[in-house]
């Protein structure tokens, strides 16, 4: 029996895989990316619905890191206690990807959306495979194809139609918010390359739960230092808002999204992700009210039509 190679093994193993299990492994990557986008895009609605109790930026995320951790501890924990100890080289790589990552990402994120609409926030953050796509190809000179570039610019099409009339929305801190999200997207674009190298070596298991750690740690850290104590107090559906945040749209998420990497690479997961931000208007209309109109339903099916042509991708 034919063994199967990991996508990031085939340059190192001898033993090719058949097409049937390339695209076996590609469309399993493809729907394992695309789970874990429309978990992880949910957290714009949770964090909506936590700022109605006037919870800023730094307690929300701080709720949602101390209520995530005890999962990435865990796994972490147990990892290091099955598997070669990392070299000191490699735990560093760790904590830059823990900072950068779903630190200063997720807090640029949170904090953008004080100021801006979720809608808008959704249509920035969906920059975030066209930079991925760019830093790969200019500067880590990967080949991107055609039909890559083709399902990037349709389900850009579709999310810019869905989005455009939230674009023009907002109060006068705008610009503001837009340039705290443009900063979480290109941060987390730079979080998924470098996740796509270490990845290899480390396992995505043990290099999502340790990052996780360290981005928790900063969280926290960063509340107390921050915030008094006495703002840990907060409503109950505070607490209970901030517990869906950080199992449904955070542990989940980002396993799924490191699994995905592993098995279909960072450009390719990443593009994936695109349903992650239209998912949101079917999630934005049941939680928060939001309508659902043509022209967001006609966008809707662009960015699938995208997914559909990515998922033709040649492996």
């Amino acid at each position: 029996m034919r063994k199967f190679v990991p996508a990031y093994n085939r340059g190192m193993n001898s033993i090719a895989s058949s097409p049937a299990s390339e695209r076996k492994l590609l469309l399993g990557g493809l729907a394992i990316a695309i789970s874990g986008a429309v978990l992880f895009s949910a957290k714009a609605i949770v964090a909506k619905l936590i700022y109605r109790y006037h919870v800023d930026a730094v307690t929300l995320i701080a709720f949602r890191m101390m209520f995530s951790l005890p999962f990435f501890a865990a796994i972490a924990f147990w990892k290091s206690r099955t598997e070669p100890a990392l070299s000191k080289a490699q735990l560093g790589k760790i904590v830059v990807l823990g900072l950068i990552g779903y630190y200063l990402s997720s807090f640029l994120d949170f904090l953008g959306l004080q100021y801006i609409t979720a809608g808008l926030e959704r249509l920035i953050l969906f920059l975030t495979p066209s930079f991925v796509l760019l830093i790969s190809f200019l500067f880590l000179k990967k080949k991107v194809g055609l039909l890559e570039w083709a399902a990037l610019c349709t389900a850009y099409l579709g999310t810019i139609l869905v989005f455009l009339h939230d674009a023009r929305t907002g109060g006068s801190n705008v610009l503001l918010g837009g340039a705290f999200v443009l900063g979480s997207a290109l941060s987390y674009a730079m979080y998924l390359l470098m996740s796509g190298e270490m990845v290899k070596h480390v396992g995505s298991l043990r290099l999502v739960a340790y990052a996780m750690c360290v981005s928790s740690v900063a969280c926290i850290v960063q509340f107390f230092l921050l915030r008094p104590v006495s703002m840990l107090v907060q409503p109950m559906p505070v607490y209970g808002l901030s517990l869906i945040n950080a199992v449904f749209c955070t542990v989940f998420p980002v396993f799924l999204t490191m699994i995905a990497v592993a098995r279909i690479g960072a450009p390719t997961a990443s593009q994936a992700g695109m349903i992650g931000p239209v998912s949101t208007l079917f999630l934005g209309a049941l939680l928060l009210g939001e309508p659902i109109t043509g022209i967001q339903l006609g966008g809707t099916a662009l960015v699938l039509a995208g997914i559909y042509l990515l998922s033709k991708k040649k492996t």
